[in-house]
């Protein structure tokens, strides 16, 4: 599989709703060693919005049907992570508007747009260890491999690896925002819990390409 198509996007957001599903209790004790332990509940419940709205709104164009995810997460979990995916799928899927599939280049344009859009609503910089860390790597791993025309699974290889580096990265830095930067110190050595999502969104990304082009 080297394009994702509109008709395979429900399968795509099932695999990230079974992904956020089974790491509901890891995400819940990850986000609960300097944060408020909610953030796999907030994660379930948006991937479970984002793949019934999906489900049920597959005939539209891949940019539209993305918008329409975020906005179905934006509802279903207002958290302060969960505003920042909605976002992220919203502004992705509108700088895909016309696309037919989600190829490397579309998947480039998606990423740098989800990057954008969660820094304008979370006010953070890169350093401050949040889910930026994790984007920023996906979105420039994926616009080299644009520029090169690389494969689709490799450039969501590419990315996944680039994503890891950043979550590792973040190990070193000392939270600023929300919650966490009330403990200062004592974050740094524990990987961001809201990075956590990034990597885990790529990953499943990643995966699902990989093995669709087995069975096709």
């Amino acid at each position: 599989m080297d394009r994702i198509e509109k008709e395979n996007l429900p399968a795509l957001f099932e695999a990230l709703r079974d992904v956020f599903t089974a790491q509901r209790e890891a995400l819940i004790v990850l986000d609960g060693k300097v944060g408020d332990s909610d953030l796999g509940i907030t994660m379930n419940k948006a991937f479970i919005a984002a793949f019934e709205s999906v489900r049920n709104n597959a005939t539209d164009p891949v940019g539209k049907t993305l918008q329409l995810a975020g906005m179905a997460v934006a509802k279903a979990a207002p958290s302060t992570m969960g505003t920042l995916v909605a976002t992220g799928l919203m502004r992705g899927g509108k700088a895909l508007e016309g696309a037919q599939a989600w190829g490397t280049a579309e998947m480039s344009a998606f990423w740098a747009a989800f990057f954008k859009g969660v820094a304008d609503r979370g006010k953070a910089q890169l350093g401050d260890k949040t889910l930026l860390d994790v984007l920023s790597p996906i979105a420039v791993s994926l616009d080299t491999s644009s520029a090169n025309g690389v494969s689709l699974a490799l450039a969501l290889q590419h990315a996944a690896q680039a994503a890891r580096d950043g979550l590792e990265a973040t190990k070193a830095m000392m939270a600023q925002h929300g919650k966490a930067a009330c403990f200062q110190e004592k974050t740094v050595g524990l990987q961001d819990a809201g990075a956590t999502v990034g990597v885990l969104m790529i990953e499943t990304l990643h995966a699902y390409v990989v093995q669709s082009r087995s069975t096709t």
